[in-house]
């Protein structure tokens, strides 16, 4: 009798706390879930279902607004191009040698382009572009890295162009701080003509 009495003790206090256990694990997510919700599968689903729309809703606006926009005529980009006045800032990274090329020949490209360049001091320049290069040499080539930033008159980074030239060594070298020793005028010049016809490009797809 009495083990029967103490299985029978054991198995009501076993019941009550395993009532006990799963009160409180029913109240820990009620507590999370809003009131509105019947259950926690249907608002998982109703949310992750929310959320696939959303990001969909601004694509296919922005889709709308990317056709809506026409590229500029040949006559509308000369215009803007006739209007701009591009201020070039020093160069930083290259050598005097190879800057003194690159610097000759934007001025020539930006003329062929219709774009009068501005002098370092002038206000009224409409855009201002600022260069960065690096050069490195491996084996007989010299690869010269460039980024060009283009800033609006208030210091707003408006665009931006980079690219790299890869072409033979005309001195050896080795190492970066002699690298620009093999870079030929001919490169820069090339680099040059790239940037001035980005940015012209650049400057013509903002029309719309």
């Amino acid at each position: 009798m009495r083990r029967s009495h103490v299985t029978t003790v054991s198995l009501l206090v076993a019941l009550a706390l395993a009532a006990c256990t799963n009160t409180k694990d029913v109240l820990e997510p009620s507590a999370i879930t809003p009131p509105a919700t019947s259950g926690p599968a249907t608002p998982t689903a109703q949310s992750s279902a929310a959320t696939v729309p959303s990001p969909a809703a601004p694509a296919a606006t922005t889709t709308a607004g990317a056709t809506t926009t026409t590229p500029a005529t040949p006559a509308q980009t000369a215009a803007i191009l006739a209007k701009t006045r591009l201020q070039i800032a020093p160069i930083v990274g290259a050598s005097v040698e190879a800057a003194t090329p690159l610097t000759a020949e934007l001025q020539t490209r930006a003329k062929q382009r219709g774009i009068t360049l501005a002098g370092s001091q002038d206000q009224t320049a409409t855009h201002v572009l600022k260069g960065y290069f690096s050069a490195l040499t491996e084996g007989k080539d010299t690869t010269v890295i460039y980024v060009w930033d283009v800033y609006d008159p208030s210091g707003n980074r408006l665009h931006r162009i980079n690219g790299q030239l890869k072409a033979p060594s005309v001195n050896s070298a080795s190492g970066s701080a002699d690298s620009w020793k093999g870079v030929s005028p001919a490169t820069m010049q090339a680099i040059a003509d790239q940037t001035i016809d980005q940015f012209a490009a650049f400057l013509g797809g903002k029309a719309s």
